[in-house]
């Protein structure tokens, strides 16, 4: 009778629980998948230092690899036959003989030079700057997490904000890492009115793209040109 009076009124407790004060307490499961929880916190304030995206720069260095190992390739095959007792190759010896015969000043020599002193710069620049130019780094609020935007999707947003603005009838957007362009035509409302607008809809608009350096907005509103 009393097993009965318990499956009856039973509460779904183990026999040593204790009742609580009547009030609904959910304790967490943990007996099926683990909980889910942000492993990275969000770094408050102003984030991590946001740079450019460095750029891997296959191209460069694949053209630069296979000119160096055929230069190198052609080289030691010929100085490998020339032990052999063969005669070198035509190619080799006229160089040698042209180098050892033209005077400094000459204007192949010079030109040669210069080229190579292009080429030396380039590869220079090439390694000491980050390039992607097209691609803006945004803010970085949490550590270990980076990411960009592109230049023109930035831009198009941007323009669709712009064209929004009552009066506007063209919009054109040039998207820089440091200024932002907009040339704008309006074919009605007061130019200033206009202006005063696009000023708070761009703001928003740079402010919303979440970049780590906000560019500059350098506004231009005009009434379309009159056909004569």
């Amino acid at each position: 009778m009393t097993g009965a009076r318990h499956r009856r009124h039973g509460t779904g407790r183990p026999p040593d629980d204790r009742p609580g004060d009547g009030s609904d307490v959910l304790a967490p499961d943990r007996s099926g998948a683990p909980a889910r929880h942000d492993p990275v916190p969000a770094r408050r304030g102003r984030g991590a230092r946001a740079g450019r995206f460095w750029s891997v720069r296959r191209l460069p260095a694949a053209l630069i690899a296979l000119v160096v190992l055929g230069c190198a390739g052609l080289l030691l095959y010929d100085m490998a036959a020339v032990r052999a007792g063969r005669p070198a190759m035509r190619w080799r010896r006229v160089l040698a003989r042209e180098l050892a015969d033209r005077p400094l000043h000459d204007v192949w020599v010079l030109t040669g030079a210069a080229v190579a002193v292009a080429i030396g710069l380039w590869l220079l620049v090439l390694a000491l700057t980050p390039g992607l130019r097209g691609l803006l780094p945004m803010r970085r609020d949490r550590p270990g997490v980076r990411a960009g935007l592109d230049r023109q999707a930035a831009a198009l947003v941007l323009r669709d904000r712009a064209a929004e603005v009552s009066g506007v009838r063209s919009v054109r957007v040039r998207m820089g890492r440091r200024r932002v362009r907009v040339r704008t035509v309006s074919h009605f409302r007061d130019l200033d009115d206009v202006r005063a607008d696009l000023d708070t809809v761009l703001g928003t608009g740079i402010g919303e793209l979440g970049l780590a350096r906000k560019p500059r907005v350098s506004l231009s509103v005009r009434r379309p040109a009159k056909r004569g």
